[in-house]
Order: C-alpha cells, then sequence, then structure tokens
C-alpha cells in the first residue's frame, strides 16, 4: 500500500478529482438506497402501530388497483363479522370517496352576483378526499387525532337510525390540517358539500343551493393510510346520503378495517372470515405492506437505474485516471520488473492505488450522501407538508452503508482491471532503453 499511497500523493490534484468523481456516484446512490429505505421503514412502522390487523373489501379487489367496489350491507356488517370470528375485537366501515368543499368566502362572493362576476380570479370549490366512518367502531384503531376543537359529538351514526335513515343529520365535519389551511376554516366554520363540480363561476349559485352545509367540528392530525391528503372526515349515512340518496338500498362502504383480539395469527382469521363472506376478500398487514413494497420496489428500479449510471460514470473516470497514472509511471514500473518484481505484484500495485481511490472516495461520498439525503427529506417534507408524525422519506441502516462501501470497492476493483494489464504487459526493454 506503501507504494500506491506515494503514487496518489505525487499528483494531489488527480487524486483528489478522481477521489471527489467516486465520491458524487457513492453520495448519489446513499441518496437513493436511503429514500426507498425511508418510505419502506415509515409505512411500516406506522401500519404496524395503526391497528389494523385485518382489512376486508368486496370479493376480487386488488390493493394495487387503488378503486374500491361497495361493500354491502356497512352497518350491519361489523356485528356479522364479529359473530363469525370472535377474535375480531371491533370492525370499522369505511366509505371513500371525493368531495368538493367551498368555504364562507366563496359563498359570499358567489352570491354577491348573479353570475358569479363579482368572484375573485382562481376561486372555486375544493375537491378532496374524504372518508365517512362510524365513530365508536374505531376501538383499537390509530384514527387521526382531534388537535383542535370538539370532535364529532355522538360516538355512533344518529342519522342512520337503524337502518330509516330518518335520524336526525348532525352536519358534523372533521378536516385534518392540509384541508383546513386550504380552506382557511377552524372549528364552528361552515363549509359547503358536493359531490359535484360547477363548471365555471356562473354555475356557482346554483351549486352552493344544491351543496349540504356541514359545521366544522374539529381539526385533525394527517392520516397514514392516505399521506399527504386532503382528508374531510363525516359520519357514514350522512357521507352515504351526500354521494347517493341515503337509503337502505345505498348502505355501503370501500372497505373495512378490523382490529383483533390476538394478532398473533392474522391469516387464519383471514380464512375463517373469507370462508364466511364468500363474497368479500380479506387482507392482512402483510398484504397491505406488500401493496407498498411493489410501489417501492418500482421506485427502487428506477433509483437503482440512475444509480448504475452513476456507478459506470464513476468506473470509466477511475478507469482513464488509472491508465493515465500507468503511462505517466511506464519506465518506473518496468524497472520494478527489472529488479524482481514479479507481472502479478506490479498488477498488484495498480490494484492497491485502485482501492486507495476509491476508499477516498468513499470518505467524501459518504458525508456528501448523508447530508444530501437529510436534506432532502427536509425539503420533501416542506415540500408535501401535513405527514404523518415519525413519517421519514430516508432511513440509514446497516444495509444501506454496507451498500455504499461494496460500491466504492467495486468501482476500484472494476477500473483497476484494463490499468493492472496494461501494467502487467509492459515491455521492460523497450521502457527501460527509451529516452
Amino acid at each position: 500500500m506503501r507504494y500506491a499511497a506515494d503514487a496518489l500523493r505525487r499528483r494531489p490534484g488527480r487524486t483528489a478529482a478522481t477521489a471527489f468523481g467516486i465520491g458524487l456516484a457513492t453520495a448519489l446512490v446513499l441518496v437513493l438506497l436511503t429514500i426507498s429505505a425511508g418510505v419502506e421503514t415509515s409505512a411500516g412502522r406506522l401500519a404496524a402501530s395503526s391497528g389494523i390487523d385485518l382489512l376486508v373489501t368486496s370479493a376480487n379487489t386488488s390493493l394495487s388497483g387503488g378503486s374500491f367496489p361497495p361493500v354491502a350491507s356497512a352497518h350491519d356488517l361489523p356485528a356479522a363479522l364479529e359473530r363469525a370470528d370472535p377474535n375480531v375485537a371491533s370492525a370499522s366501515p369505511w366509505l371513500v370517496g371525493s368531495l368538493d368543499y367551498a368555504n364562507a368566502s366563496l359563498y359570499a362572493a358567489a352570491n354577491a352576483s348573479q353570475h358569479g362576476a363579482a368572484l375573485p380570479a382562481g376561486w372555486s370549490p375544493t375537491g378532496s378526499s374524504s372518508v365517512g366512518w362510524i365513530p365508536s367502531l374505531n376501538v383499537g384503531l390509530k384514527t387521526p387525532s382531534v388537535i383542535i376543537g370538539p370532535g364529532f359529538s355522538a360516538p355512533g351514526d344518529p342519522h342512520y337510525a337503524n337502518g330509516t335513515y330518518a335520524g336526525p343529520p348532525t352536519r358534523e365535519v372533521v378536516v385534518d390540517q392540509g384541508l383546513a389551511g386550504v380552506l382557511g376554516v377552524g372549528p364552528g366554520d361552515l363549509l359547503w358539500v358536493s359531490p359535484q363540480s360547477p363548471a365555471g363561476p356562473s354555475e356557482l349559485p346554483g351549486w352552493f343551493a344544491n351543496a349540504t352545509a356541514f359545521r366544522v367540528v374539529g381539526i385533525s392530525e394527517p392520516f397514514w393510510l392516505i399521506p399527504s391528503a386532503l382528508l374531510g372526515f363525516f359520519y357514514l349515512s350522512e357521507m352515504q346520503s351526500l354521494l347517493g340518496d341515503g337509503s337502505p338500498g345505498t348502505d355501503y362502504a370501500s372497505l373495512v378495517l378490523l382490529h383483533l383480539s390476538d394478532p398473533g395469527n392474522p391469516a387464519a382469521d383471514q380464512t375463517t372470515l373469507e370462508h364466511a363472506f364468500p363474497a368479500l376478500t380479506v387482507f392482512t398487514l402483510g398484504n397491505i405492506l406488500g401493496a407498498v413494497q411493489s410501489v417501492v420496489d418500482l421506485y427502487r428500479t428506477f433509483g437503482t437505474l440512475i444509480g448504475v449510471i452513476g456507478v459506470v460514470v464513476a468506473v470509466l473516470f477511475t478507469t482513464t485516471v488509472l491508465l493515465m497514472s500507468v503511462d505517466d509511471r511506464s519506465r518506473e514500473l518496468a524497472l520494478l520488473r527489472a529488479i524482481g518484481f514479479t507481472r502479478a505484484r506490479v498488477g498488484a500495485f495498480v490494484l492497491e492505488e485502485a482501492v486507495l481511490l476509491s476508499l477516498l472516495g468513499l470518505a467524501v461520498g459518504a458525508p456528501l450522501g448523508i447530508v444530501g439525503a437529510y436534506g432532502l427529506n427536509a425539503f420533501l417534507i416542506r415540500l408535501v407538508g401535513f405527514l404523518p408524525s415519525g413519517f421519514s422519506f430516508v432511513e440509514f441502516d446497516a444495509g444501506v452503508l454496507a451498500n455504499g462501501v461494496l460500491e466504492v470497492l467495486a468501482i476500484g476493483l472494476a477500473a483497476a482491471i484494463l490499468p493492472a494489464a496494461r501494467a502487467m504487459q509492459l515491455p521492460v526493454a523497450e521502457e527501460l532503453r527509451a529516452p
């Protein structure tokens, strides 16, 4: 190693440039690896702490499809699931849909003129994902906490009224921090909600006439299951009424979240419930994380391609520098051969030089990768906004660091092949006779 180190010291500029190039490739790969590991780890950590052990959907539903056909008899299904499997501690039906929201400022502006002439440019209802649920059935599930306001006034679903849909509507809505910020609302404010979107300002008065006014009763944290989405939460029957006519024939949900008394063997509960309800599909938490993993794997494939390009460029650059180094020291290497050093030993000198360059690149790239990854994480968190507590886009672990070390060693070994071969094949007599 002493000879290789001396060769690098004699050319400090070239050595620094090469180490920096290897370091940039190393930093790039580290950033890509930490992002895929971060998303996967954060999703797994949030899912594991959610209390969700099983997810029930209609038959033949695919988690990767992103759409959920209706699950019938949403209000009666939780009790039926608990009867079929005593290990089901709680079952919470959720209706997921998209609604348009408008605040009081938009209402006042739209009604100031019959044709919406007083409406400021760019003002329109905000489309957002929405969830209808029964608050009292979320026992054991980690749902978004209401951080401002009293929250829903009733634990059950008053409007449902045992299937008659004749109970009093609460007209209460909880919105998450993201949606509250977009609409500029807080507890006590009114929101107008509709499944329809107006085509333009002139249709806004009619849109408000057909929309339903809800009172904001709480601002909630973001929800890990739908991170970064703008979300509104309603009583199940009232959201059913918004999306349909609110009758026993339309008592449906998108999915049912199950919390088990003993989550030790969820696959057994999955089998029990699927046998009892052939019209349903039951997913375990492992299935849910598998769907997340497929998305991460897609990103990882793309990131791997970028990383491979960076590594190839680093190998070619390092190979070129080492070839120049061998040419510069050709007479010196020939002299070593003349005094008894074998071809293999001369080739080993070049290999040692490549390994030292790689280690210098690692010393440069590791700090750059760490700083870059955490900087990118901070940027993405600010860009996305209102992510669940504990979510991180990056994750450093032993596997990530080991991959970084293996990468730089691979760069050094690959880059040394051609230069070492040239050094071993130098014509000793011709080099020593050369002027």
